[in-house]
């Protein structure tokens, strides 16, 4: 660490950028050519993001290629961010999210957050963006909502909020949750060594005083209760309603038109005063209402059947699930005394689109069910997936399906849990018409992928060069290795395959992030990032402490946006320290106002966390704008307020 902070400040020297040994003031830098150019290339990108003239990932790709032949950057560097700590960390957490899905850690975990937020959009929300902020104060941001992420995308489709709703709250609060303690964020984490540095050159009359874990964290979660607010109060105006796809429709639209009859699924719970009428099949359900029974939870044994037969029974406290028209329903529920709930309670899980959802399946000629019933080969038992209509010749019925002897090219809609889909996927049975979502879970290895997850936890705490002072400096691995070394064990104990860990990736994020890197670094190689500073510092002259604090914060806000957060604190803190006792400011919240403001990075999708949701959300750059701009200002006025009176 102590290396990487005098090879920084060793170039912010040679920029011309030098320490004051008195009253902190700071030469004065030559525009040069070079400096412009940058400044047109970001300027460039800007337009790019904003018009949408390319993908994102194309942008990024662009500045890989522009930035060298400009003479910017060396080739190596221009190419330098797809191998960099902050990459290979976002694909080992990526694939460790993945690891943690397939396992069904995140049912687990989406399990608890409906069972205390029910199925309100604002709960939920505010609940995700929470307890992502608290993780992300005691680990990497990105690696915050990237672990995170998966939970919420399950979440978001099984109560049918758009994810768009849910990803932008979560992926702020991750980048703000980093303010909440010291090491929460690179920028916080490095504060007390610049502040060291400081001390040691003697820019101040008397030594500067470092920060303890928790010194900042008022303000944090002043910050993180403000953004949350924000979104409660805003989100409606200000959040897209689009998501990266439909989700929640339960007939796909390429055979809505086929099934239009069937208007959805329905929870119906028996009375204690129901009384018997025998088997399903006995109470005349497809031939009379049209309904069909998809599921049926013993309250006696607690138990829950999925594939129910038309020989089974229900009594009083249990619970069904059927398909069918609306009306129809609840004529059946009249009839018979039964009661129709709102909505999905006991199979709210279960039957989720999430876990659960329609296909419709083509009789292939050479498919096992020609010229046979399904009730001859036990479909629903042999299968564990429900057929709902079979349709022939353009027409389709539900009465009676069991019976009909099929022939290839029948269609027949089918329902169940996605697990089981995908093991019919693999035999010659169907053709089906539209994707098999969901996968198959390997819940036997769940406390596997936990272990790694741990595993990978425990080395970034103790052994990463970062955290030094909370764990072993002797022994130094990367935030990137630490990670990996989670990612690999999952492969190796078989959680997931490596090609599911390849496809469980998210590349245009890469790519993305790839040909950012290089442009921060163009801007920081040239002195472009420091004479705008040293500009903006020498026009500032003598103005009250809040300004100059505010204005710290607000270049601060701006540096972050195109140079990473790191480089914006090693950049400024030095400066606000010198400017601050020019100013009469104190210099200590000088620093923690910089290292704060590095965080301040919403307006645009060049934050690790804004373009890793970015694809998963369904955003565009001008989604960004429209909500970033407001979190900015108010992340601003919340940091200044509680600077003011508190500290």
């Amino acid at each position: 660490m102590k290396l990487i902070l005098l090879s920084l400040s060793c170039l912010l020297g040679c920029s011309g950028l030098v320490w004051g040994a008195e009253g902190g003031q700071i030469q004065s830098m030559q525009l040069t050519g070079q400096m412009i150019l940058v400044m047109g290339v970001l300027v460039f990108a800007i337009l790019l993001f904003v018009f949408e003239w390319v993908r994102v990932d194309v942008v990024g790709i662009i500045m890989m290629v522009l930035l060298p032949l400009l003479g910017l950057v060396s080739p190596k560097e221009a190419i330098s961010g797809l191998s960099s700590n902050a990459v290979v960390s976002i694909i080992a957490v990526i694939i460790i999210g993945a690891g943690l899905d397939k396992t069904g850690c995140m049912n687990v975990l989406a399990r608890y957050i409906l069972r205390f937020a029910g199925k309100a959009e604002t709960r939920i929300m505010a609940l995700i963006a929470g307890t992502v902020a608290l993780i992300s104060s005691f680990m990497q941001n990105i690696g915050a909502a990237a672990l995170f992420m998966p939970a919420a995308i399950r979440i978001s489709r099984q109560v049918n909020i758009p994810v768009s709703r849910i990803l932008m709250p979560m992926g702020f609060c991750a980048i703000i949750g980093g303010t909440v303690t010291l090491v929460g964020a690179s920028p916080t984490i490095l504060l007390n060594d610049l502040i060291e540095q400081a001390n040691q050159l003697g820019i101040t009359q008397e030594p500067i005083e470092t920060l303890g874990l928790f010194t900042q964290t008022p303000i944090g979660l002043a910050l993180v209760a403000s953004a949350i607010l924000y979104f409660m109060l805003f989100g409606r105006f200000i959040l897209p309603k689009t998501s990266g796809e439909a989700e929640g429709q339960f007939i796909p639209d390429a055979i809505a038109d086929t099934y239009k009859e069937i208007s959805g699924i329905y929870e119906i719970e028996i009375p204690d005063t129901y009384k018997d009428r025998g088997t399903l099949e006995d109470m005349g359900l497809r031939p009379k209402y049209q309904v069909a029974v998809v599921a049926i939870y013993d309250s006696k044994h607690k138990s829950k059947n999925f594939a129910p037969v038309r020989s089974e029974r229900f009594g009083p406290g249990d619970v069904i699930a059927v398909i069918g028209n609306e009306k129809a329903i609840r004529q059946f529920v009249e009839d018979f005394g039964l009661r129709l709930k709102d909505d999905l309670e006991v199979f709210a899980e279960d039957l989720s689109p999430n876990n659960a959802g329609v296909l419709e399946g083509i009789i292939t000629p050479r498919s096992e069910l020609v010229n046979k019933t399904l009730a001859e080969v036990n479909f629903r038992k042999t299968y564990q997936v429900n057929p709902i209509a079979v349709c022939r010749g353009g027409s389709c019925t539900l009465e009676n399906i069991a019976d009909i002897e099929l022939k290839p090219g029948d269609a027949i809609l089918l329902f169940g849990r996605w697990e089981h889909f995908h093991r019919l996927k693999g035999k010659q049975t169907f053709t089906f018409t539209t994707e098999v979502k969901g996968e198959i879970m390997r819940t036997e290895k769940a406390r596997t992928a936990v272990m790694w997850l741990l595993v990978a936890i425990g080395l970034v705490m103790f052994w990463n060069p970062v955290v030094t002072k909370l764990g072993h400096p002797e022994l130094k691995i990367s935030l990137s290795i630490c990670l990996l070394t989670g990612a690999l064990g999952m492969v190796l104990t078989k959680v997931m395959t490596i090609d599911e860990a390849y496809e469980s990736v998210d590349w245009m994020t890469v790519f993305l992030l790839g040909g950012l890197i290089p442009l921060g670094l163009a801007f920081q190689k040239t002195g472009t990032a420091e004479y705008i500073a040293t500009t903006i510092m020498n026009a500032l002259g003598s103005v009250p402490p809040i300004v100059f604090l505010a204005v710290v914060g607000i270049m601060t806000s701006f540096f972050t946006l195109v140079v990473s957060n790191v480089g914006a604190t090693v950049l400024l803190v030095p400066l606000a320290i010198s400017m601050a006792v020019k100013a009469g400011a104190d210099p200590r919240m000088a620093a923690l106002t910089v290292a704060l403001s590095a965080s301040n990075t919403f307006v645009l999708p060049t934050h690790q966390v804004n373009a890793l949701i970015m694809r998963p959300g369904g955003y565009r750059t001008v989604d960004y704008a429209k909500a970033g701009a407001g979190m900015t200002v108010l992340f601003l006025v919340v940091m200044l307020t509680m600077m003011y009176l508190f500290y």
